[in-house]
């Protein structure tokens, strides 16, 4: 949902009306869009994918945030909040706070029937123009169903797909692997939810 259609806003008006705003926004280029809110589905796979990632990397120099972290695009003029985010050693902030990120090095989302061409799509090319960004994993909601791609090169990206829950995801950017059956716990598939 387009929150105006004629005015176009900067960056800094953006930044201002989100620190006031009841509900989440995404600013791309000039336009707030209003994000919609998460199934019990989307939020329970997300949250299994956490749970599982600090016992597998403990100890190793890497934080995860979900959902509420603002990601900075400065390239394309971009402010969004994926679901997931990895991030090796520390953040570094855009601006005097702590509440826009820009050093992402993986990206998960959990993909919705409302949101997946967006981001498999323009958000998938707008987040490979962040340095040092260097998997991206999306998560299908509604069945067991993986899909990964690793940056090899400037330009080079390698994809792979998982399916069923035996199938297990091998990160490459993080020495972390978790199987679709951990990602899929207590999802339930029968309940239609957008």
């Amino acid at each position: 949902m387009v929150l105006q259609t004629e005015k176009r806003y900067t960056p800094e008006e953006y930044l201002e009306l989100e620190e006031k705003a009841e509900y989440k926004n995404e600013y791309r280029d000039g336009e707030i869009i209003q994000m919609t809110g998460g199934t019990t589905n989307h939020n329970k796979i997300a949250l299994n994918f956490c749970r599982k990632f600090p016992l597998t990397v403990q100890g190793q120099d890497y934080d995860i945030y979900i959902g509420d972290v603002k990601l900075s695009i400065p390239r394309h003029h971009i402010y969004t909040y994926p679901d997931i985010i990895v991030i090796k050693g520390k953040p570094i902030y855009e601006g005097t706070g702590t509440t826009i990120i820009t050093n992402p090095l993986l990206i998960v989302e959990v993909l919705s029937n409302s949101t997946k061409n967006y981001d498999k799509t323009d958000k998938f090319k707008y987040y490979r123009s962040i340095p040092g960004f260097q998997e991206y994993i999306m998560i299908d909601q509604y069945s067991l169903a993986v899909e990964q791609f690793t940056k090899q090169a400037e330009g080079q990206w390698i994809f792979k797909e998982y399916e069923g829950e035996e199938a297990i995801l091998v990160l490459d950017s993080i020495e972390f692997q978790i199987t679709l059956r951990d990602i899929y716990e207590r999802v339930n598939f029968e309940l239609i939810e957008e």
